[in-house]
């Protein structure tokens, strides 16, 4: 089928359930998601106004899940139960995958990309030689551009439902350091640093502080930001309370290269990873 055609199918039994009896609607919900696994497809993508939410790919996403059976499966002595296949076949996609590395079938992961024991779920995207260290999440069709580094305890957050919500989206070179949390369709833009621990939400305040006066940002982090966690002073019935935020205090310079500069930013800002 072609793309037209696909979403077609798509619509259709998202509106109509019925016709997941249907196989020529079935056919269109596994080839989208085999799509998906081989990144010919992708939940959202950039182009020239900067990112594009494909709805109704997250519409088949949802739709798989009822296709499929709950089936035993077993690696070693280890036994799962599930409805979703693993990702296989990595030494032809060019993956290192560390045991107890998981991700799930319909998640992309291109050539060179490194999962310590981490988990991938479907839908998500996972540029070239990137790290996805240990203990860190990828969840449901989030995007993570190439050369990024999520570091331990990463926590990437997925997103299904609502089918118009964007997911979080973590552009090229981006250093994600150890805890940090992202979620809610936030954006980070390309070669930004996260220091350990900044929880990043839709309604988290973003304040650069550079300059004079601070400048507040919601929902993204600009590209090559030096960021850190913070918090403000909010007044509350019973009082003033700190509130968490996250603050920029710098930009990662362009005198070097990524790596040194990513290096260079975080000493001179002293900000832990």
């Amino acid at each position: 089928m072609d793309i037209i055609e696909l979403q077609e199918k798509i619509e259709a039994a998202w509106d109509n359930r019925e016709l997941l009896q249907q196989s020529s609607h079935l056919n269109a919900i596994h080839e989208v998601v085999r799509a998906l696994d081989e990144g010919k497809l992708r939940v959202a993508s950039p182009d020239c106004k900067g990112w594009t939410v494909h709805t109704w790919i997250k519409k088949a996403v949802i739709l798989f899940f009822p296709t499929q059976s709950m089936e035993l499966s077993h690696a070693g002595d280890l036994e799962f139960f599930d409805k979703m296949p693993l990702k296989r076949n990595y030494p032809a996609l060019g993956v290192r995958v560390v045991p107890h590395a998981v991700a799930r079938y319909g998640a992309f992961l291109e050539r060179g990309v490194i999962l310590m024991p981490s988990y991938v779920n479907i839908g998500a995207y996972v540029g070239a030689n990137t790290m996805v260290d240990t203990w860190a999440t990828v969840g449901s069709c989030a995007q993570i551009g190439s050369d990024v580094h999520l570091s331990g305890g990463v926590g990437i957050g997925g997103v299904l439902e609502p089918v118009q919500a964007a997911p979080v989206i973590v552009e090229d070179g981006a250093f994600i350091g150890s805890r940090c949390i992202v979620v809610e369709g936030v954006r980070i833009g390309k070669e930004a640093v996260l220091g350990a621990n900044v929880v990043l939400t839709a309604s988290t305040q973003i304040w650069d502080v550079t300059g004079p006066e601070p400048i507040e940002y919601k929902g993204e982090v600009p590209p090559r930001s030096v960021v850190i966690p913070g918090t403000r002073q909010k007044e509350f019935p019973a009082g003033s309370f700190g509130v968490p935020c996250a603050l920029i205090i710098g930009k990662r310079k362009e005198s070097t290269d990524r790596k040194t500069s990513l290096n260079e930013a975080l000493r001179t800002h002293q900000v832990a990873v």
